[in-house]
């Protein structure tokens, strides 16, 4: 699952930092656990938020899946912060910034993934969300002229997009198909290539650390939906477990420490090798989904989505110098 963060300007196609974390492979120590281990586990765990969405969406309403999410997440933050004493950023703007941040990259789509999921299944919601290099593209045409595509890119996003309608299976009119819970998929891969232009724009070159921008960040978001889950949501009146630890799950593995990971795999390998963690996410969603869940699966599922990859895929070339 895409979690870029205001702390990581990203590139408007990506769903990776490649900014204020790092730009290149670290030259740093070694880590004790091999990237390409971290590589595997961040896969598997942004693979399966889309299982652990809906299992957790089974008892809970989506707003409250998302603020435990959120708070989850933003605890193992705030241990790591404490444990490493890091400042949090400083200035009202940073923070005014950041807040708009939380809700782009963090709130709103975390908030319509879940809502999406109670009609949709997992494996499609998983694919929705690998179109965010897609959406990014389209974007940055528009609103980074300084980030011209090439006729590959363009090509790319076409093929993306044309991978789409084949998931969806529009040749058959979109049949058997939620449009509500889709449609709202879509619009929160959308939220996050909105989210990173915003903060390409606002907060590149900060000069805040990672680990406390992303904290603070994330703290920001968890304040949001703690305002509005109690109004659109009524108190559970029972705690069912298994949902309750799919959420902490959510939250704790998929949500802090996959961005602990995330970045520690930025400043290691560089941010071209990190974001390719976004093309197996939808491989382990629907893997997931069907194994776990028994979702149905048709043919157009996996050959749309590997269209939509392979889209992506091409977004992401860059013109040789």
């Amino acid at each position: 699952m895409t979690m870029t963060t205001a702390a990581a300007s990203t590139t408007p196609s990506t769903g990776s930092p490649s900014v204020a974390v790092a730009t290149g492979p670290s030259t740093g120590p070694r880590r004790a656990l091999d990237w390409r281990l971290r590589f595997g586990f961040l896969s598997l765990i942004w693979g399966f938020s889309f299982l652990l969405i809906k299992v957790g969406t089974q008892s809970y309403a989506p707003f409250q899946v998302t603020l435990g999410r959120l708070a989850f997440g933003t605890a193992v933050l705030a241990v790591a912060i404490a444990v490493k004493r890091e400042r949090l950023p400083r200035g009202a703007r940073t923070w005014a910034h950041l807040t708009v941040a939380a809700l782009l990259l963090n709130a709103l789509p975390f908030s319509l993934f879940a809502y999406a999921e109670l009609t949709i299944p997992s494996t499609l919601a998983g694919i929705c969300n690998a179109t965010s290099p897609l959406w990014g593209m389209a974007l940055s045409l528009v609103a980074l002229s300084e980030d011209r595509p090439s006729r590959v890119r363009v090509a790319g996003l076409g093929l993306g997009f044309l991978g789409v309608l084949t998931v969806l299976g529009a040749w058959q009119g979109f049949s058997g198909l939620d449009a509500r819970g889709t449609t709202l998929a879509l619009l929160a891969s959308l939220s996050y290539p909105i989210g990173w232009i915003y903060v390409r724009r606002t907060l590149a070159g900060s000069g805040g650390s990672a680990l406390s921008m992303t904290g603070a960040q994330l703290f920001l978001a968890t304040l949001q939906l703690a305002v509005v889950t109690p109004v659109f949501t009524t108190f559970p009146a029972r705690f069912p477990l298994l949902p309750l630890l799919a959420i902490a799950a959510l939250g704790a593995l998929g949500t802090g420490l996959a961005l602990l990971i995330q970045y520690g795999l930025v400043t290691e390998v560089g941010p071209t090798t990190a974001q390719m963690v976004t093309y197996f996410i939808p491989v382990i969603a629907t893997a997931a989904g069907v194994a776990l869940l028994g979702e149905s699966l048709t043919w157009s599922t996996p050959v749309g989505a590997v269209i939509v990859l392979a889209g992506a895929a091409l977004t992401q070339a860059r013109r040789r110098a």
